[in-house]
């Protein structure tokens, strides 16, 4: 099989021919139709992320469909379609994995990052965390617009779950989670504000066009507080902020697996009964329960397709803000 592969920072991604995985206890073997594009691939490549399995296949939002079954797996039938997100593995017996809270697993194991991920033609996978999803037959069966939901949509929905009932959200990068968890709120009928980097008319065009009532950049206040607010992109600055445009008992929330350090803020900007809380990973519940929001809103994807041996101009694209959106390598482009 053709994959893309990762072999130490500063490197691009290099094609290669690999013999193909085998599925063992437990897992599944899976043939890659789409795999998106995602911000922490780029954490990956530049030596952001501790402990990395070297050399590694990168890419954590895998559609795909299941080719062979190892042992002990039941109810994935050959051809069925599932989605792979980043959290890829847990030991099922600590205190975290018993109550339902296995993202924060102290021996959790993540795809393209400690396993090997979907920027190939297949990849092996824990049937543990793997979603079923719509099959081509579907309205909302393309492959491609699917794969932005197993991380961009999947972590934006865990934010916004820690958001409670606030009515007025702030968000803060508007990029493929944005654009995703946007949709979600309007549908839910809550108003948000988009902040974007100062002098990005089109990212804030893009956020209005799906339903902000206010977007503008972060130099820059909404014309009300926000009762919560979701950090998306990698940039600790952005907290101290983010508090400063928050009523009182409203929460920021950082979206990201990492980020910049966040400057020392006064005590004052925190008070009143503010707070401040991390995403960490996903846990089953919020997949199952996302993907079956997913198709009764319906979410529609801004996806922007590269083939598999394009990966690292995708990447690159992405760091630039090239595009509105996702991007997404799909198998079948040439």
């Amino acid at each position: 099989m053709r994959a893309m592969l990762f072999e130490r920072p500063g490197m691009p991604l290099r094609l290669v021919e690999l013999p193909l995985p085998q599925p063992g206890r437990g897992e599944l073997l899976i043939e890659v139709e789409a795999c998106g594009v995602c911000r922490t691939d780029l954490h990956l490549i530049d030596g952001e992320l501790p402990h990395p399995l070297l050399p590694v296949i990168p890419g954590h939002e895998i559609v795909g469909r299941v080719a062979a079954c190892g042992a002990d797996v039941t109810g994935m039938p050959s051809g069925l379609r599932v989605g792979v997100p980043w959290l890829g593995w847990t030991c099922g017996t600590c205190g975290f994995c018993r109550s339902e809270r296995e993202n924060l697993c102290d021996a959790a194991r993540f795809t393209g990052y400690q396993i090997n991920g979907g920027y190939a033609e297949y990849t092996v996978a824990d049937a543990r965390y793997c979603f079923p999803l719509p099959g081509d037959d579907d309205a909302a069966g393309d492959a491609a617009q699917l794969a932005p939901l197993l991380c961009a949509g999947l972590i934006g929905y865990r934010a916004l779950r820690m958001a409670g009932e606030s009515r007025r959200i702030g968000i803060y990068g508007f990029g493929a989670a944005a654009h995703i968890v946007a949709q979600v709120l309007k549908f839910q009928g809550r108003e948000f504000h988009a902040y974007t980097r100062p002098g990005d008319l089109a990212s804030q065009a893009f956020a209005r066009g799906l339903g902000a009532a206010w977007a503008g950049g972060t130099d820059q206040a909404a014309p009300a507080l926000a009762d919560a607010a979701l950090i998306f992109a990698p940039a600790g600055a952005l907290v101290p902020l983010a508090l400063r445009r928050l009523e009182k008992g409203g929460t920021v929330i950082c979206a990201g697996i990492h980020m910049s350090e966040i400057p020392a803020f006064p005590y004052d900007i925190l008070w009143g009964e503010r707070s401040i809380r991390s995403v960490a990973n996903l846990t089953r519940r919020d997949g199952l329960e996302f993907l079956d929001l997913a198709p009764r809103i319906p979410l529609r994807t801004e996806v922007h397709r590269f083939a598999l041996a394009d990966a690292n101009e995708a990447l690159q694209q992405l760091r630039r803000g090239a595009f509105q959106g996702a991007a997404v390598l799909a198998m079948k482009d040439k």
